[in-house]
């Protein structure tokens, strides 16, 4: 199967409805075809700026609007991040995501102070990914020239429903901020959230949007909600271990070459039902040193335990830059 842009909704609809086990035949089928099946990614998550935020994302710990366990915090300094990803690196992470609670990047200091921060990290041997909110082009720039590998921006949700989780900026900000980082060689990391009480077709519509970029986000993850107490989603029911199969298994198929993250809300998951997800299309964990993913809000499995994981399901982590060497070969091959 290529490598299609011209996706339309309802082709999406049919692969979503196709019988389960049919579609994680079909998933995994395409899987082997783009990824080594046996290689898993394992990510760090790193809050270096936390809470304070001015948005109101329903689902958000970090919103300044809602009164949750998480406390703003200042930024973190270099010598911090740098050692969280050392000790990363020892225990077989290949990729560090840094996320800051912010709306959008400002021409400052602090914004200095991330670039160092990337330069350090990606100075380990480890890809570095940010999340910093909405970004211009020139600030997309400064990041591609401090070794950003990839930029995570979000979709979230479909375009229609978006407004009900979101009101403080418009989901062709979100474009925007994607298109941005395609004005540079940093790779795009954007994908959505299960269980934020949208529809089976707001699912669809978001996958549709994803499908339809050119070229696809080299890295799509897979988020299940994690209710927090506070926010005008904590009630919100839990999402059916079939529902996030098959959302990874349609993401998988229409978009074959990108990597698919197991994102938040994993620790729910039993090791059955994670080795599910494997099979459907997923390549890609977050893992922790502290049992959270980002604040103390999302649990998140520590490094042991997804180490002995890996093992029993016969899986390794894969190294970093895996993507970027593929495809200097493919280069070199035409």
């Amino acid at each position: 199967m290529g490598i299609r842009y011209d996706w339309q909704e309802t082709e999406i609809r049919a692969v979503y409805f196709t019988p389960l086990l049919e579609l994680i035949y079909q998933a995994a089928s395409i899987h082997r075809q783009y990824h080594d099946p046996k290689q898993i990614q394992v990510c760090k998550l790193v809050s270096i700026k936390t809470g304070g935020c001015p948005e109101d994302c329903s689902y958000c710990a970090q919103s300044s609007r809602y009164k949750t366990e998480v406390k703003p915090q200042a930024l973190l300094d270099k010598e911090t991040v740098v050692n969280i990803a050392q000790q990363a690196k020892k225990s077989g992470i290949s990729r560090v995501c840094m996320g800051a609670a912010w709306r959008e990047v400002r021409d400052n200091s602090q914004f200095d102070e991330v670039l160092d921060m990337v330069k350090e990290v990606t100075a380990l041997g480890l890809e570095v990914c940010c999340t910093l909110g909405m970004l211009t082009p020139a600030q997309a720039k400064r990041l591609e020239e401090a070794g950003l590998y990839a930029y995570n921006h979000n979709l979230d949700t479909s375009q229609d429903y978006y407004s009900t989780i979101i009101t403080t900026r418009t989901y062709g900000d979100r474009l925007n901020t994607i298109q941005n980082v395609r004005q540079t060689n940093v790779t795009v990391c954007s994908g959505g959230i299960l269980g934020l009480g949208e529809t089976v077709e707001d699912r669809i519509s978001m996958l549709h949007t994803l499908a339809t970029l050119h070229p696809h986000p080299e890295s799509v993850p897979i988020n299940i909600l994690s209710q927090v107490q506070g926010t005008p989603l904590e009630n919100q029911p839990d999402v059916p271990i079939w529902d996030v199969v098959r959302a990874i298994a349609t993401a998988r198929v229409v978009m074959p070459a990108a990597d698919i993250r197991l994102s938040a809300g994993r620790a729910r998951l039993s090791h059955v039902e994670q080795a599910l997800c494997f099979l459907a299309g997923a390549n890609s964990i977050f893992s922790s040193d502290d049992g959270h993913m980002l604040t103390v809000t999302t649990p998140c499995p520590g490094y042991s335990a997804d180490q002995e994981m890996l093992n029993l399901l016969g899986l390794e982590m894969r190294p970093p830059f895996v993507r970027q060497q593929k495809v200097t070969q493919e280069v070199v091959v035409r």
